[in-house]
């Protein structure tokens, strides 16, 4: 019998909640269109806006705020590219660490793009910000400022309080790239200086296809696919009633526990510095989500140190999954600063809502095989 594998990859997806399956499955079961009236049409309805109750109760917004898109990155892409049009952007402002849902969606505003970079700690530079901030004042720019509160590749939690205090009181606008942040972290949307947050479904147990955008109601006529009005106006096309009920149902369910996370995350951390004592764990100066360990032992090349793991039934990852297969330097640690050689010698380790201690215990022993052949051979397998 096959051994089992080990999924540690948490942040790129978590695997599907049993809540969330069961909504699923129940919605599927269910024919209709949402916007009809008969009674079929209104059943999915009641499902959709129990859902949308659902996520904006874990994302502290008023229900009415929360716009269901097809992913984070639509969500991201109407914030950024609609929100810079709906608000006369003369420009974008990203972090140098931003995820590629963000950075391409400003470059498709075809607007100049101000990269502010990150401190060798993984944050954002806010003398930079703020310098930006009063660029655009001097030139009389309106500015779209997008950034992440939680980095997806080393679990940094940005300085959200002081960003919001640099551009919430101003006329330029705020995206926030939450998609890290839900169910991690406490979001307060509604109490918030943001004008706009990204969340995703499958990053809390729910499908892949389903994401949301939080809007103020200033941003209320932010749009991207106009369609025939479904969202109250806001993004077109029909929904997807049992993508959105398992979103929900996802949302709903009992909030990761971030003790027993961090718990994993502490053992990984000090398993690494008692095996490896040159490992350089990315980001441990600052506060950090808990889920994620991104680290590198030098000389351990990460693409060659991945093949081996997966061999032996552990699956972890190089940083972001969005970047098309490839394997090597991540953008965020280059933008902290760290040479290149060791950035590609990343490796992340992140855990969910069903991991376990086990889970860490298998990582260990398995990077420890892999630290005893790159001793013996000079290769990590």
């Amino acid at each position: 019998m096959a051994k089992e594998s080990i999924y540690l990859d948490h942040n790129a997806t978590a695997p599907l909640r049993p809540e969330a399956r069961a909504a699923l499955y129940a919605a599927l079961d269910l024919t209709g269109n949402p916007s009809s009236v008969h009674a079929h049409g209104r059943k999915l309805r009641d499902l959709i806006e129990t859902g949308r109750q659902q996520v904006a109760r874990l994302a502290g917004a008023e229900t009415r705020q929360v716009v269901f898109t097809g992913s984070a990155t639509e969500a991201l892409t109407q914030a950024v590219v609609g929100g810079a049009r709906t608000f006369s952007a003369g420009a974008v402002a990203i972090s140098a660490g931003e995820h590629a849902a963000v950075a391409k969606a400003a470059d498709a505003t075809g607007l100049p793009v101000w990269t502010i970079p990150l401190q060798p700690d993984g944050r954002i530079d806010l003398d930079q910000l703020r310098a930006a901030l009063q660029r655009a004042d001097d030139e009389g720019v309106t500015l779209l400022v997008a950034v992440h509160w939680v980095n997806n590749e080393t679990g940094v939690v940005q300085p959200i309080g002081p960003i919001s205090v640099l551009v919430g009181p101003t006329r330029h606008t705020l995206v926030i790239d939450a998609v890290q942040a839900l169910g991690k972290v406490d979001l307060d949307f509604a109490a918030s200086a943001a004008d706009m947050v990204a969340i995703s479904g499958h990053k809390i147990g729910a499908p892949a296809g389903i994401g949301a955008l939080l809007v103020k109601g200033h941003a209320d006529t932010v749009r991207l696919i106009p369609g025939g009005g479904q969202e109250q106006g806001r993004r077109g096309g029909t929904e997807s009633a049992p993508l959105i009920s398992a979103f929900g149902a996802a949302a709903a369910a009992e909030r990761m526990n971030m003790e027993s996370v961090r718990a994993l995350t502490k053992r990984v951390e000090d398993g690494l510095r008692a095996i490896a004592p040159d490992v350089v764990i990315f980001g441990d100066s600052v506060e950090r989500v808990g889920n994620v360990v991104n680290f590198a032992v030098p000389g351990v090349r990460n693409a060659t140190a991945m093949m081996a793991l997966d061999l032996a039934g552990l699956s972890v990852s190089a940083g972001s999954a969005c970047s098309s297969g490839k394997v090597g330097a991540s953008h965020v640690l280059l933008a902290m600063g760290v040479e290149r050689d060791l950035a590609d010698c990343a490796l992340r380790v992140s855990f969910g809502w069903n991991s376990k201690a086990e889970d860490a215990e298998a990582f260990l022993a398995g990077f420890e095989t892999i630290l005893a052949r790159h001793k013996r051979t000079g290769q990590a397998a």
